[in-house]
C-alpha cells in the first residue's frame, strides 16, 4: 500500500497558476478507499456543525472567494470547500485534526471539485480572455 503525501495550502499557495494548483490537487479518480455509503449521516452532521461553518467562512475569506484561491477565478455561485486530502467516515467519527484545519482546505467550484476527484481537465474553467481596445471591431485595429 502506498501512502499519499499530505497536500497543504502552504504548499499549494507557492503555485501561481490555476493549472499548477489543479495538478497538485488532482486525485485522478481516486477518492479514497473508504466511502461514506450507509455512514452518509456522519458527513451531513459534520457539514452542518457550527465548527465547520466557522472554518468554512475563514477559508472563503482567505481565498477571496476564488477557485483554488487564484485571483481572477472568482466563484460566482455556490462555493465548495474542498478537503485537499480525502476524508473518511473514521476521520469524522474521531473528529480528526484534518477536518477543521484550514491548511488542508481550499475553495472550489462544483466543476473544479469534480475535475479534482475524477481527473477531467475538460471540466476546468478557462482563463479569462484578455481584452483590448477595439477587439470586437477588427476593422479598427
Amino acid at each position: 500500500m502506498t501512502m499519499m503525501k499530505l497536500r497543504s495550502y502552504e504548499e499549494l499557495s507557492r503555485l501561481t497558476s490555476f493549472e499548477e494548483r489543479f495538478r497538485y490537487l488532482q486525485l485522478n479518480g481516486s477518492v479514497g478507499k473508504d466511502t461514506f455509503g450507509f455512514d452518509r449521516y456522519l458527513n451531513q452532521k459534520f457539514y452542518r456543525s457550527p465548527e465547520w461553518k466557522r472554518v468554512r467562512d475563514m477559508v472563503i475569506v482567505r481565498d477571496n472567494g476564488c477557485d483554488l484561491g487564484v485571483a481572477g477565478y472568482t466563484i460566482p455561485s455556490r462555493i465548495i470547500i474542498h478537503h485537499m486530502n480525502p476524508i473518511t467516515a473514521r476521520d469524522i467519527d474521531s473528529m480528526s485534526g484534518c477536518l477543521l484545519n484550514p491548511d488542508f482546505l481550499i475553495c472550489t467550484t462544483h466543476q473544479t471539485h469534480n475535475a479534482i476527484h475524477y481527473g477531467d481537465e475538460n471540466l476546468l474553467p478557462k482563463a479569462p480572455v484578455e481584452r483590448y481596445a477595439n477587439d470586437t471591431c477588427p476593422w479598427k485595429r
